[in-house]
């Protein structure tokens, strides 16, 4: 009999470690909503650059969860409509992480322009605050169009009065020590560097939301 109820109060006690905390899933979040650049596609999503992200808050102190809203494939098109649902609760940032898909595609550089601007102004009228990544787009349809997409990025940015994240495959793409096989998605090495190229700024964005206003 004293066996047994050890027995159940160990396990009892196992279970309640493994499950998450109410607390951790009560607190306010961060999305970084993406392609596979964001979901880690080969590296899985515990070494993903959002994983990265939460090692980095947590590290500093910060009381956010980062939620990897991340799905391998998806296109600016694709993704608009899953929007909705990934900024439902108490998010506070959005990592807007699309376009990669667009550019491989030759997606016209207005209906990008168009998507990501949608896809934005939702953010903002829940008054979260938005992190736009830059994407390029490889010369295949041009250098027109190359520089049409990158341009579009800093207008959308200028238009919406949001952060531009630079290029976050800087110094990533191309350099084999950071990217899988495939020379298309970056390994554990590379999805750390790209946390590296967002970290500055999801940082004073979380400063600044972190600290406490008198219309709190």
């Amino acid at each position: 009999m004293l066996l047994s109820t050890v027995l159940l109060t160990l396990i009892s006690a196992s279970a309640l470690a493994a499950a998450p905390s109410s607390r951790t899933l009560d607190r306010p979040r961060v999305v970084a909503f993406g392609d596979s650049l964001t979901s880690g596609r080969g590296i899985g999503t515990a070494q993903a650059f959002p994983a990265i992200l939460q090692q980095r808050i947590e590290r500093d102190g910060f009381d956010y969860r980062v939620v990897n809203a991340g799905v391998s494939g998806d296109t600016s098109s694709r993704a608009i409509h899953r929007l909705d649902a990934a900024l439902d609760g108490d998010v506070r940032v959005l990592i807007l992480a699309l376009g990669a898909n667009d550019g491989l595609r030759g997606t016209p550089v207005a209906q990008l322009k168009a998507n990501l601007g949608a896809m934005i102004e939702k953010a903002q009228q829940r008054g979260i605050t938005v992190l736009l990544c830059g994407m390029e787009a490889l010369p295949i349809y041009g250098w027109d169009y190359s520089v049409a997409f990158h341009n579009a990025y800093r207008e959308l940015a200028k238009q919406y009065g949001v952060t531009l994240v630079p290029f976050i495959l800087m110094n990533v793409i191309g350099n084999p020590d950071l990217m899988q096989p495939d020379h298309a998605h970056p390994n554990a090495a590379g999805a750390r560097a790209i946390a590296d190229n967002v970290w500055p700024y999801l940082e004073a964005v979380l400063q600044k939301d972190a600290s406490p206003s008198p219309a709190r």
